[in-house]
C-alpha cells in the first residue's frame, strides 16, 4: 500500500509529535508499506531551524526507509498568536505543490494528516481527491482550544468563531479520525465527528530504550549535581505546560539541602522561568539533550515533574508521560481529577490541582521523604507502561486498523462500480 503523510513535525527533531510521527512512518514501512512524508524544517521546541538546514530550500532523502521530502517555512522567533497562524500558513502553501504532485503522480492509497497543523491538514484531502485514497487525520493536540486557553487567540469575538467553524470543517472532512487518548477522542465527537470515524490511536514509550536505571547518573556529575534527589521536567517549554509552578516549588523547597530541580528543555518560555528563578541555588536548567542519552536523563529524576495549565489539562494527554513511567519513575502531576491525565498518573505518582504551587512542592516532598512509597509507585509506573503503553502492540494495531480502512474503502468501490 501507498500511504502518503503529511505532518509538520518529523525526526531529528527531539521532543513531542515529531517522535511519534516518525515512528508510525517507519512501523508503516516495516509492515511492508512504501511511505512518503512532506515535513517541516527541523525548528522545534527551540523555534528556530536546526543547523544545516535552510529556511528556503526543499530537499528529498530517505531517512531509515521512509522518503521524506522536507520543505522551507517561516519559523517565528517568539510565537504569539498572529506568528504562529502565519507559522503553519507558510508550512501549507509550502507543501501544496507537492501535496498535489504526490497525489496525481504517485497516487497513493492512504494520506495521513497529523494535527498539528490543522492548518494544513485540508490539503491530505486535496491529495486524496485526485486520486481517490482514504484520507485519515491524526490528532496529536487540539490546536484551536490550546489557543484560547493560553490567551493566544480570543475565545469570542469575529476570529473566535472563524477558528471553531475551520477546526469543525476540517475535523469532519476526513473518512477516520484518530487521537492519542478515551477523552480526546470523546472531544472528536463532541466537535461533530460521526463515531463510526473515531479512533483510538495512543502514543507510546519506547521500552526496548527507555528502562529503569539506578539512581546514579552521570549528569549528576556533568551538572555538578551533589543532592541525592533530583526533581526533574525534561521537555518543551511553552505557555501551556504551566511550569511556572516547579519553579514556584523550588521556591518553597529552597531550605531542603537534598533536592535539586532540574529543568530540561528548550522553547519560548525559558527565558521568562529563568527570569523567575534568579536567585534560587536549588533550580538548574538544561538544554534538551541527545536521544541516545534519553534513558540515562530520566534514570537522573527520583521524581518526575509533569505539569499542566489548569485550562489546557483536558486538551491533551503529554506525551512526554510514557517514557516517564517506562523510566520506573514516579511523577508529580497537575490535573483535574476524572482527566485522562489524571487517570493514566493514579497509581504512578501523585496527582495535584493545577495551580496550587503548594500541594505541588507537598507532593514532591512526599516522594522524597518515602523510599517506599517512591520505589511502590515506580514499580507501578513501569508495570504500566509495559502494560498500556507497549509500542509494539500499538503500532501493530494502527498499521492493521489503516490495512483495515483502506481494504473496506476498495471493496465499497468495487461494489459502486
Amino acid at each position: 500500500m501507498k500511504i502518503l503523510l503529511l505532518g509538520i513535525n518529523y525526526a531529528p527533531e527531539k521532543v513531542g509529535i515529531a517522535i511519534y510521527t516518525a515512528r508510525m512512518a517507519e512501523a508503516l514501512v516495516e509492515q511492508g508499506h512504501e511511505v512518503e512524508v512532506v515535513a517541516a524544517r527541523p525548528y522545534y521546541p527551540g523555534w528556530r531551524l536546526m543547523d544545516g538546514h535552510s529556511g528556503l530550500a526543499y530537499t528529498r532523502g530517505c531517512e531509515r526507509g521512509v522518503s521524506v521530502t522536507r520543505v522551507p517555512l517561516y519559523v517565528p522567533r517568539n510565537p504569539s498568536g498572529a506568528k504562529r497562524v502565519l507559522h503553519h500558513l507558510s508550512f501549507a502553501l509550502a507543501a501544496l505543490p507537492l501535496m498535489l504532485w504526490r497525489g496525481l503522480g504517485w497516487r497513493p492509497d492512504l494520506v495521513i494528516a497529523i494535527a498539528p497543523s490543522l492548518i494544513a491538514a485540508p490539503l491530505a484531502r486535496l491529495a486524496a481527491l485526485f486520486c481517490g485514497a482514504r484520507t485519515w487525520l491524526h490528532v496529536q493536540d487540539f490546536e484551536v482550544e490550546a489557543a484560547f486557553a493560553t490567551g493566544l487567540i480570543g475565545d469570542i469575538g469575529l476570529i473566535g468563531r472563524l477558528a471553531r467553524w475551520f477546526e469543525r470543517s476540517v475535523l469532519t472532512g476526513f473518512d477516520s479520525v484518530s487521537s492519542i487518548s478515551r477523552q480526546m477522542c470523546g472531544r472528536l465527537a463532541e466537535k461533530g465527528v460521526a463515531a463510526e470515524r473515531i479512533v483510538a490511536f495512543r502514543n507510546w514509550a519506547d521500552l526496548d530504550v527507555i528502562s529503569p536505571q539506578e539512581r546514579a547518573s552521570l549528569y549528576q556529575a556533568e551538572w555538578g549535581i551533589g543532592t541525592p534527589h533530583v526533581a526533574l521536567y525534561s521537555g518543551n517549554i511553552a505557555n501551556k505546560q504551566g511550569i511556572e509552578i516547579v519553579v514556584e516549588a523550588a521556591r518553597l523547597l529552597r531550605h531542603r539541602e537534598d533536592l535539586t530541580f532540574v529543568i530540561c528543555g528548550e522553547g519560548p518560555n525559558r527565558g521568562r522561568l529563568e527570569a523567575l528563578a534568579q536567585g534560587l541555588g536549588n533550580i538548574q536548567f538544561r538544554d534538551l539533550q541527545p536521544r541516545e542519552r534519553l534513558n540515562e536523563l530520566l534514570g537522573l529524576a527520583s521524581v518526575h515533574l509533569l505539569p499542566q495549565c489548569a485550562n489546557a489539562a483536558g486538551l491533551m494527554l503529554p506525551s512526554k508521560l510514557t517514557n516517564m513511567l517506562a523510566s520506573g519513575r514516579p511523577v508529580v502531576v497537575t490535573a483535574a481529577q476524572g482527566t485522562d491525565l489524571a487517570i493514566e498518573a493514579e497509581g504512578c505518582g501523585l496527582v495535584v490541582a493545577p495551580g496550587d504551587a503548594d500541594a505541588f512542592g507537598q507532593a514532591i516532598a512526599r516522594l522524597i521523604d518515602d523510599p517506599a512509597l517512591r520505589m511502590k509507585m515506580g514499580a507501578v509506573a513501569r508495570q504500566r507502561a509495559e502494560h498500556r503503553w507497549n509500542d509494539r502492540v500499538i503500532l501493530g494495531e494502527f498499521c492493521d486498523e489503516i490495512s483495515r480502512a483502506v481494504w473496506r474503502e476498495r471493496g465499497r468501490k468495487e461494489v459502486s462500480f
